[in-house]
């Protein structure tokens, strides 16, 4: 729309310029160059019109060129700047090459991707700091799976769920944990900040267990693995990613929350958390999201859960900042 305005601006302003060179020659008027003014005029008008119409011609090429892509993908030649606790595995995680890993990124890379982004920026954070930096636009968005909560709610926006949550105590292999009573006196390794850290001060008079925190939840596991701690206490999937790749571990006790994994935004973000809304709808609908999972746990995700239910409205139904707004996302825009 704007590239259209631009031509219509400069047709008005050469038609002007025209216009005045007309009127220029017929207010000379004198009767004895009536027809030399005439021809004069003519002969100024062709070449006049034949000059504006190469130069329109040039200008409607060039912006023909140049605009539409700023119009149709606005996230051309930009990074899609993220936040992730780098090390959470199997989430975001550094392979043997170096390179960036886990199924949270190729999650967050096939968002942008599809959203037009030219890749992707992962802003290594920890998570007991990750919300200060999205609240100082230090990045766009929490890509790091993020449990949704009222609180958290309250202070951001979350898109739709992509993932069930669920918390799991990781013990050696051997252990047994029948009743959180069984936890008295025990020692729980815990990544700082996280939704399983919240859950074990919220619950530790109650059960009378000890908290030792670790700015990363890898450490956390290694404190189990060496008898510094009885258990890890993590989401769901990640205990039981751990336990496939850590023989001498395994999940002891599991527990069903209502939270699910979300990515998260600035309160003021809204169009951006309703486009990448749209884009998790178009990955449910045609399985590659499910792919994701098959992928980086080994199974299909279980229906009628988060990665497979499209959600009405934008966001997390049921938390503030949540958008019953009715909509069919466009799956073949950027």
């Amino acid at each position: 729309m704007q590239g259209v305005n631009t031509i219509a601006a400069l047709v008005a302003a050469v038609s002007r310029k025209h216009n005045m060179f007309l009127l220029g020659h017929a207010r000379l008027g004198h009767a004895r160059l009536g027809r030399a003014c005439l021809g004069h005029a003519r002969l100024g008008h062709t070449r006049l019109g034949r000059k504006a119409g190469l130069m329109l011609a040039a200008v409607a090429a060039g912006l023909a060129l140049s605009l539409p892509a700023h119009a149709d993908n606005p996230n051309q030649g930009k990074k899609f700047k993220v936040a992730a606790d780098v090390g959470l595995v199997p989430f975001f995680m550094r392979g043997t090459d170096g390179k960036m890993d886990g199924f949270s990124n190729d999650l967050t890379q096939e968002v942008a991707q599809r959203m037009g982004y030219d890749g992707v920026e992962v802003i290594d954070t920890p998570f007991s700091a990750i919300f200060a930096g999205l609240f100082s636009s230090r990045y766009d968005m929490v890509a790091a799976p993020t449990n949704t909560t009222r609180e958290r709610a309250e202070q951001m926006l979350f898109a739709e769920p992509y993932m069930a949550g669920g918390l799991s105590f990781l013990a050696k292999k051997g252990a047994t944990v029948n009743a959180l009573e069984e936890l008295k006196g025990k020692t729980i390794a815990v990544n700082n900040g996280s939704f399983s850290d919240r859950w074990l001060q919220e619950n530790q008079e109650k059960y009378g267990y000890k908290i030792q925190r670790f700015n990363k939840n890898t450490d956390a596991v290694q404190a189990v693995a060496i008898g510094r701690a009885f258990a890890n206490m993590s989401e769901t999937p990640l205990a039981r990613y751990i336990a496939t790749k850590t023989p001498a571990l395994a999940p002891v006790y599991d527990m069903t929350t209502e939270a699910n994994y979300a990515f998260a935004f600035r309160k003021d973000d809204t169009a951006l958390r309703n486009r990448v809304d749209e884009v998790l709808e178009c990955m449910k609908q045609d399985g590659s999201l499910s792919k994701l999972h098959v992928k980086w746990f080994g199974t299909e995700p279980n229906a009628g859960t988060a990665m497979t239910v499209v959600f009405p409205g934008y966001g997390a139904p049921d938390y503030p900042g949540y958008e019953p707004t009715e909509h069919t996302p466009d799956c073949s825009r950027p």
